[in-house]
């Protein structure tokens, strides 16, 4: 179950020393109040050095992988989310099932009016793969706008010179 607190100094995590989780862990994640749900803005993470494992060979694979939602009620304690994403590096997955794995752990965190999460994976075998995945709030605006990014996800691909 994840952590909420109502205040900093509850914080299990933040300015403590903590061991990297040897495995997946979503019970890590730690949230505190939105202090400012009188507006909506987006919070984004970019975690330039996720690693997980595959699930047939147990090889290394990496990624940016790259977080941003619309925060309701609580936000994601960043320290919290760091060692979650750490715990992925013992975890053997699939990129698409860590993209949305990692998505539905902060929905069920969160509550978060709007989240996105996309994994640009390097390549292995001469093949990359960006899954990209992301919810709205139901019954909000916020549901519109997801569906609307999704069918407009990557009309413009980047330029990939080097993976």
């Amino acid at each position: 179950m994840t952590k909420s607190n109502e205040n900093y100094e509850s914080l299990s995590a933040l300015g403590n020393p903590a061991a990297i989780p040897a495995r997946y862990d979503p019970s890590v994640l730690e949230t505190v109040p939105n202090r400012h749900r009188d507006n909506d803005y987006f919070i984004k993470f970019n975690c330039p050095e996720f690693t997980s494992l595959c699930p047939r060979t147990g090889q290394p694979d990496f990624a940016a992988l790259y977080i941003s939602y619309v925060p309701d009620e609580r936000i994601v304690e960043s320290k919290s989310l760091k060692l979650y994403l750490f715990g992925y590096r013992n975890h053997g997955d699939f990129h698409e099932n860590c993209v949305n794995s990692v998505m539905k752990d902060l929905i069920a965190a969160l509550d978060p009016k709007y989240i996105e999460v996309w994994g640009k994976f390097l390549p292995r075998g001469g093949l990359s793969i960006d899954p990209y995945a992301n919810y709205g709030k139901p019954g909000t605006r916020w549901e519109a706008a997801a569906e609307y990014r999704l069918t407009r996800h990557d009309m413009a691909p980047e330029t990939v010179a080097n993976r």
